[in-house]
């Protein structure tokens, strides 16, 4: 197998450039546990203003960050709505069981967001059998959709259904920024309908590691908390945080040359023998590349790329996706497409 020189596995994968590494060598950090990193204590106002909201809370990953949300927000035996498709349910290992106690009742989306009447339909009634419906969450953009931007209008609608019965929103918006930047919509605008907003710098963004959670300045005394609880309680982390810092200078409005190569490579690879893109997905930084070739599986076709050094995942029995992202040139692209097209006509 050739080493990997294309990795479209997902946007993690970005390492952080020369003068991102600078950034951080000269942060100047201190005791984050006791809110004495002074670098720390500038990405969460920064991003608390960016999301519009009062605090934030600096932690080490996505996941981390959507599990203390949903502890801030429930109790034991209570249930949280979400998207069947959506990274909480599919890729949290279980958290939502495991650390607080919820249920999640799983809704099916179209391109990962959720119809009104099926919400409507899943919140409890007031009835000792049921129980309590106690958070909504929304993903914008979506992971396992393709990348697929939330439409502002049905977050409006959501809102207005779960307000009035004080059902808190909590979103994760791990690639918010990506929407944001597709829509010209700000992220503020976004997150005013949701009581919690997750922001991942570790993607897209090209930082080695965060995200911030963002909520009033109750919510994020329970979330810092519930952080130390489950291990992130960090130390001089400023070093992390001027990752992140940088990222938003500088990482935010570029992210518009990894939507533009996802449509070039969607656009190079759809009219191959044995695959079919749903151009309507193609929206942010993913291609989900449905694999309909008599020859092979999204599995074997992955393997097939992979041995020329091209590597992206094949995420189920049909796709397999593929992450632009800051360290795809289009040189990259070209050549990702010349792979496919070598061994499917071949």
């Amino acid at each position: 197998m050739k080493k990997i020189h294309i990795d479209l596995r997902s946007d993690t994968v970005t390492k952080p450039s020369l003068e991102m590494r600078e950034a951080m060598f000269h942060a100047e950090v201190g005791d984050d546990v006791y809110s004495e990193d002074p670098t720390v204590n500038r990405l969460q106002k920064r991003v608390a203003e960016l999301l519009g909201k009062e605090d934030a809370l600096f932690v080490p990953s996505g996941t981390m960050s959507n599990q203390i949300a949903i502890k801030s927000h429930t109790f034991p035996g209570q249930e949280v709505i979400c998207e069947e498709n959506c990274h909480i349910f599919n890729y949290e290992a279980g958290g939502p069981a495991f650390n607080s106690l919820v249920q999640l009742r799983t809704l099916r989306g179209k391109y990962g967001i959720l119809n009104i009447d099926d919400v409507r339909r899943a919140i409890r009634p007031d009835n000792i059998h049921a129980p309590k419906t106690a958070l909504i969450t929304l993903e914008n953009t979506h992971n396992r959709a393709g990348g697929t931007i939330y439409p502002i209008e049905n977050i409006k609608e959501i809102y207005s259904l779960a307000f009035p019965k004080g059902i808190p929103m909590h979103l994760d918006g791990a690639r918010l920024l990506n929407a944001v930047v597709v829509t010209r919509i700000s992220a503020k605008e976004y997150s005013k309908y949701f009581d919690s907003v997750s922001l991942c710098f570790s993607k897209g963004l090209g930082a080695p590691i965060g995200s911030v959670l963002a909520g009033s300045k109750e919510f994020i005394s329970k979330a810092r908390k519930y952080r130390k609880i489950f291990g992130g309680g960090m130390r001089q982390v400023g070093i992390l945080a001027a990752a992140c810092i940088y990222a938003l200078d500088n990482n935010v409005e570029r992210l518009a040359e990894d939507h533009k190569s996802a449509r070039r490579l969607a656009e190079g690879l759809r009219e191959l023998p044995g695959i079919y893109i749903d151009m309507a997905q193609v929206q942010t930084n993913m291609v989900m590349i449905h694999v309909r070739h008599p020859k092979f599986t999204p599995e074997s076709l992955s393997k097939a790329i992979l041995e020329r050094g091209l590597a992206a995942l094949a995420i189920d029995s049909e796709r397999i996706r593929a992450v632009t992202h800051l360290d795809i040139s289009t040189e990259q692209i070209e050549e990702a497409i010349f792979i496919f097209q070598q061994i499917l006509r071949d």
